[in-house]
């Protein structure tokens, strides 16, 4: 069997081996429940609370702003509609975008159906957002604004301290779906003008099935979740502390090695798309060149199905994606391509890599050599591009 070779970090991550060690005594030794007052409970509850110090720490907030949570999408349903329900009083406006994750937009959707108002913002042809737009949507009854850190197929990153300035302005609350940026961009709520922001572990080397939210305090936010008291009342349920102990070292290594990992992921995202660009005709990057996330490459490849592109790239041991894991399964083009004015031709052959700490330059001249060969051998089968060949050479 082929080396895996793994490109698809926005998806997941593994967990590190220091995260693990972190983890591993809360799940049979120091098993209390963080709510019991006995020696085991205690320490489990100084461990929800040491995690909850790092993660505030490594974005800018208080250590009692920050409300652990089952992953992002959780996260991003308890901002939206918990403010959303705690503010109905005082107006029932949402602006957010069309490039928005899945947790977000269908979100907002339901929010719909209850009777509020969405305005879905367009973005430009690299992915970023208007603030023009953004401030002339915003009305009398407009209560939220959601817009994402970094998007999780393109990888743009979007003007957010520009957007929490207008947000601010018109007194209007800011959530910002960050489980793309977390780990990969330094943040800062309060300097950014932030009022919420969700994120989830393991897109930064943390375990699956644990993220956070943190709300700035003084923000009305309404709990989805009834039971017990955890959380300060925000969201019920015994917490799952050895998950959040590994959420709390996880956010703690990125942050402190934030600048040398931007370093090489960078570096490998600019040599991989010179290559390619180089090397491989007929094809396009998706999102803004430069505001965008050091190891995010969204390219497409015209005459190419990017479903088969990707099967042929796991025979030779190579993971990568055709977009959005959370969309994986449709056949539909990706909505975000979409919005950005890719036509469906480009936009059906698009492949995301996204590069993490264990890649190699070896790695990527791997995963440049198997994608020129695979899609010259693909178009080759391809009536469409045999077709447009001839008409570019002229062949009678």
């Amino acid at each position: 069997m082929n080396k895996i070779r793994y490109f698809d970090h926005a998806a997941t991550t593994a967990v590190k081996e220091d995260v693990l060690k972190e983890m591993i005594s809360f799940f049979n030794l120091e098993f209390g429940n963080p709510s019991s007052l006995y020696t085991i409970g205690r320490s489990a509850k100084r461990a929800l609370e040491e995690a909850r110090i790092r993660t505030a720490t490594a974005i800018g907030a208080m250590s009692k702003e920050i409300y652990f949570t089952g992953c992002g999408s959780e996260s991003d349903n308890l901002a939206i509609k918990g403010v959303a329900y705690a503010n109905c009083n005082k107006g029932n406006h949402i602006i957010t975008t069309k490039i928005e994750h899945p947790a977000v937009l269908n979100t907002c959707k339901a929010l719909e159906k209850e009777g509020f108002k969405v305005t879905y913002l367009d973005v430009d042809e690299d992915g970023l957002i208007s603030l023009q737009d953004l401030e002339s949507a915003i009305n009398n009854k407009t209560i939220l604004i959601s817009i994402m850190f970094a998007n999780n197929e393109i990888g743009t990153i979007e003007p957010i301290k520009e957007i929490g300035i207008i947000a601010k302005k018109h007194n209007v609350i800011f959530h910002t779906d960050a489980v793309q940026a977390v780990g990969n961009v330094k943040i800062d709520v309060k300097e950014m003008n932030i009022d919420l922001l969700s994120m989830s572990a393991h897109k930064f080397y943390g375990p699956k099935g644990v993220g956070a939210l943190y709300i700035k305090e003084g923000i009305q936010c309404r709990k989805l979740q009834d039971g017990g008291h955890q959380e300060k009342d925000k969201r019920a349920g015994t917490e799952n502390v050895a998950e959040i102990v590994g959420l709390g070292k996880a956010i703690d290594l990125a942050y402190k090695n934030l600048e040398n990992y931007n370093k090489k992921l960078n570096e490998l995202r600019e040599y991989f798309i010179t290559q390619i660009e180089k090397r491989v005709p007929y094809t396009k990057i998706n999102g803004h060149r430069t505001k965008r996330l050091a190891g995010n490459v969204n390219i497409s490849f015209r005459f190419v199905e990017g479903e088969e592109l990707l099967l042929k790239l796991d025979e030779r041991g190579i993971c990568a994606s055709a977009g959005s894991a959370c969309s994986s399964g449709s056949s539909s083009p990706s909505h975000v391509l979409l919005a950005i004015g890719l036509q469906e031709e480009f936009a059906q052959g698009s492949l995301r890599i996204t590069f993490g700490e264990e890649n190699t330059k070896e790695d990527v001249d791997y995963l440049i050599e198997s994608l020129v060969q695979i899609v010259e051998e693909v178009r080759n089968k391809s009536p469409k591009y045999l077709k447009f060949i001839k008409n570019e050479l002229k062949i009678e």
